[in-house]
């Protein structure tokens, strides 16, 4: 059974990111202390869909790639949500991923 705990850090955690950047899985478990959490914060992201205030269209993996999108409805909602806000992607990939990425541990000192 997954940690509720951890999750509900995680879902509070992406409510910070900001409209129109990104963050990664990785750059959220290491802000929480774990590391070598991402894919438990990939669990907690596909447990969130069911609440519209966790933008989980905004965590990507570690190099820019909608790795999540599967699990959003529709076949490009993900990436529809993305560029709603201005971000470019192209072929999965978010275009500009350093200057756009948010990273929690330096944004939220």
């Amino acid at each position: 059974m997954a940690d509720t705990g951890f999750f509900k850090k995680v879902h509070e955690t992406a409510k910070l990111i900001p409209y129109g950047r990104v963050t990664s899985y990785g750059a959220i478990a290491k802000y929480l202390g774990a590391a070598k959490s991402a894919r438990m914060v990939g669990w907690a992201m596909n447990a969130s869909h069911n609440d519209p205030d966790i933008p989980a269209h905004r965590v990507v993996n570690r190099v820019g790639l909608l790795t999540g999108k599967h699990h959003f409805e529709g076949t490009n909602l993900m990436q529809q949500l993305l560029e709603s806000e201005g971000v470019e992607v192209v072929d999965l990939q978010i275009q500009d991923f350093n200057t756009i990425f948010w990273d929690p541990t330096i944004e939220l000192l």
